[in-house]
């Protein structure tokens, strides 16, 4: 390629005529949401997420920036701000890369194999590594109530994000899941 701009014109367009739907923002390709689903045979399997990707000037030679916009239990992945600890897209990006590599690779590799030993969220990984049993049913709750078609269609703001997290906190259906890590009643 010739240049950063057609190539990211290019790797959006691939994304496009792919199976992800695809939603710009501002009538530009530099920002855009892309609805991505759990890998089969995960525990996100089922879910489906509007995941916000922005694009830098120097992309491809610059990483994107990718965000979970609806919410995600995972270790690495940051509850409230849905950003992704992921070190090929953080650290190691290449230009090699393109963005059907982000959605069809990266992220389902992310899901399917969680590092809690670098975690954006200490409370996913301190489950993981404690209790999985809980933290597999916690992450299946997360995909219930959280990541289903509907819940993308009207992705929540900034402001109903923090509604969200407080019901989270005291949503009184699982008392007993959101107790401290690895704590078991008798």
């Amino acid at each position: 390629m010739s240049s950063p701009s057609k190539r990211r014109d290019m790797d959006v367009m691939k994304l496009m005529m792919s199976d992800y739907s695809v939603e710009t923002i501002n009538d530009g390709i530099s920002e855009f949401n892309v609805e991505f689903h759990g890998p089969k045979e995960s525990l996100y399997e089922g879910g489906v997420w509007k995941v916000r990707v922005e694009l830098p000037d120097a992309y491809p030679y610059k990483s994107p920036s990718i965000g979970f916009l609806n919410k995600i239990f995972h270790p690495n992945v940051d509850e409230l701000s849905g950003s992704v600890c992921l070190d090929v897209i953080n650290q190691s990006w290449s230009p090699m890369f393109d963005l059907l590599n982000v959605f069809e690779v990266f992220l389902p590799q992310l899901l399917l194999y969680p590092n809690p030993s670098d975690p954006l969220n200490g409370d996913a990984a301190s489950l993981m590594m404690k209790d999985k049993e809980q933290y597999e049913q916690k992450v299946k709750e997360y995909c219930e109530r959280y990541a289903k078609k509907e819940h993308i269609v009207n992705a929540p703001t900034d402001e109903s994000d923090e509604e969200l997290s407080d019901e989270d906190f005291s949503d009184g259906r699982s008392d007993s899941d959101d107790d401290v890590a690895g704590h078991a009643d008798p």
